[in-house]
């Protein structure tokens, strides 16, 4: 993905930075998708964040970009909710008003006078937009080149003549308030046509013209000798021309009826003229009034025209493409602090510079997914340190089943798709230079793997993943290789953890064989690259205590686990030995390490 936006607070640089995108698959191995809907209520906002997260580039630029942007966005809730609602109202020009029209097309004055007034909100919301950005002390990058971008809308030539103009304008067609008709009737007292005599500076009130003609009416039953024109008033005849005559007359009836005009009422109220849907009347007088309106006023009209064919190429979109990403922003803003709230520690990440050796510094880390399912106090969430360098670029995961090895597996490829977001990750530190992307290996569903078997569509994939893969990339394997024999398993595993150590991967394999972990010498002999480290899941007197510590495997295998968790060891069966690690205990604690 590659390309950059005239403004953008998401993405800086957009021609010189190369992205990635995550799979959709690597996105909910972490639990992404999860961690989404707990941010926005409407479908189309929670899939446009997920896009952005999954939307990835090892550029620390485009990290430092986010995380200062991110930093403003909960400074400043007031800044960020009156951005909100000022980008809503330019959308809403944007998208139901008449800028992407095509003006080419010959319009009346209503159409002009519309756009005339939809000029006058972008210039409101403009000025609101600089004065906003001015009114706080911004210090991110992104927010300060929005600033830029917004003064320079505002201090252009273009946008101080446009003010000028419809300040003028809008002087002009202010005393347009109301029209003057006039209507013939037949000898069926059908009305015959309709006509526009004038266009007036004041409405009419109830004292002023339609009350003395309405007073006048009042002689003889009704009805006036003549007609007795104003010399000034200027009648356009409205002739039937076609079938669709009696439709337009049923419209102009029902309208005035609608205002109780004295001669039409008793007459619509007799059924002598057709009634028409209400929702046709409208749209045809309106159309009827600009017509007849623009030909009185063409003086006006043109005006009007000249003016906006100098703005019709008038472009918007660059200030509504911001909406999606201060959403973005706003929505994880405002779902941090609600976790913050309840007692959970988030801290601004930190990008890791220099020539060291070091890729990340995570200290107190615990996964964001355990935060989300709410079922745990803030103070039952073990926490944990981890770093990747020279010397622990692989962690070979072992412990103890269900002792937390997917969490903080799951949970350090959420550290990152966070902090490379620029925003708040669930640590007490973390230090990292960025990934250009996430790869994961999960086992595979049954119904995925009919055609090749699980172990070959296993093997397919880790290929795949790993040609993909650069020394950039963090790659986390949770029970690759598993769904053969040990032996098997092993064989393939031990010849993939050579080839991630020789390309310096960032890699947690969680894995169930302890006997990989137990080669790591090995490994580091024979590798040039990355050097491999054991990994275990600490228990404590047979019992999870969900910490990581860097030592040999315990030597306890997988199926002995799920045998003592079960009962079926030969101790529990003959009753021989001392049980010290009970089901019931295994599930009260086993909580802090599920996801």
């Amino acid at each position: 993905m590659n390309g950059k936006k005239l403004i953008s607070i998401l993405f800086p640089r957009g021609e010189e930075v190369s992205y990635r995108v995550m799979s959709e698959t690597a996105a909910h191995d972490l639990g992404l998708d999860t961690v989404t809907e707990k941010l926005a209520v409407k479908e189309s906002e929670r899939n446009m964040i997920l896009s952005v997260m999954r939307t990835m580039t090892a550029d620390p630029e485009t990290a430092r970009y986010r995380i200062g942007v991110f930093s403003d966005i909960c400074a400043f809730p007031e800044m960020r909710e009156r951005i909100l609602e000022l980008l809503g109202q330019v959308q809403f020009l944007n998208e139901y008003g008449s800028f992407k029209r095509d003006h080419e097309i010959k319009s009346g004055l209503w159409e002009f006078l519309h756009r005339l007034s939809e000029l006058d909100d972008y210039i409101k919301c403009v000025e609101a937009l600089r004065e906003c950005l001015e009114t706080y002390e911004i210090r991110s990058d992104g927010l300060l080149e929005l600033k830029q971008y917004i003064d320079a809308v505002y201090d252009a030539s273009l946008f101080e003549e446009l003010k000028k103009d419809v300040a003028a304008l809008r002087a002009d067609t202010h005393s347009l308030r109301s029209v003057t008709l006039g209507i013939n009737l037949n000898q069926s007292f059908e009305v015959e046509s309709v006509g526009l005599i004038s266009v007036n500076s004041k409405p009419f009130v109830s004292s002023g013209i339609l009350g003395n003609f309405a007073g006048r009416m009042g002689t003889k039953d009704g009805i006036t000798e003549g007609n007795e024109w104003n010399g000034s008033y200027r009648f356009q005849n409205i002739s039937p021309s076609s079938g669709e005559f009696l439709g337009k007359v049923g419209r102009y009836g029902e309208f005035f009826a609608a205002m109780r005009l004295p001669v039409l009422g008793p007459l619509m109220a007799a059924g002598t003229i057709a009634r028409i849907p209400e929702q046709d009347s409208g749209a045809y007088m309106t159309h009827y009034f600009d017509r007849e309106v623009s030909h009185l006023l063409s003086h006006l009209t043109r005006k009007l025209e000249q003016l906006l064919s100098k703005y019709v190429s008038l472009s918007i979109g660059d200030i509504t493409d911001l909406i999606p990403e201060f959403v973005y922003y706003v929505r994880w803003a405002e779902y941090i602090e609600g976790l913050k709230e309840k007692g959970l520690s988030f801290c601004t990440p930190e990008l890791l510079t220099g020539a060291g050796d070091v890729r990340m510094q995570a200290r107190g880390l615990y996964n964001l997914k355990l935060a989300v399912a709410g079922e745990l106090d803030p103070e039952e969430i073990v926490k944990n340190d981890l770093d990747f360098s020279d010397e622990h670029t692989v962690y070979l995961l072992t412990g103890a089943n269900r002792g937390g090895k997917t969490t903080i597996t799951q949970g350090v490829g959420l550290l990152y798709v966070l902090a490379q977001g620029g925003l708040s990750v669930p640590a007490q530190s973390f230090a990292f230079t960025p990934a250009d992307c996430i790869y994961t290996h999960y086992p595979a569903d049954e119904d995925k793997t009919l055609d090749l078997g699980r172990l070959g569509e296993e093997c397919r994939r880790f290929q795949e993943i790993f040609e993909t893969c650069t020394g950039d990339s963090l790659l986390l394997l949770n029970e690759t290789f598993s769904t053969t024999s040990f032996e098997e398993g092993y064989y393939i595993a031990k010849d993939a953890v050579r080839a991630i150590l020789d390309k310096r991967i960032r890699t947690i394999y969680n894995t169930h064989m302890h006997k990989l972990a137990y080669e790591i010498g090995e490994f580091n002999a024979a590798t040039k690259g990355g050097k491999a480290a054991s990994l275990v899941a600490e228990s404590k007197e047979g019992r999870r205590s969900f910490l990581m510590k860097i030592a040999p495997p315990e030597g306890r295998s997988y199926a002995e686990d799920i045998a003592r968790k079960y009962g079926v060891t030969y101790e529990q069966l003959t009753g021989t030995g001392k049980n010290t690690d009970t089901g019931k205990e295994e599930d009260a604690d086993g909580v802090l390490g599920s996801v």
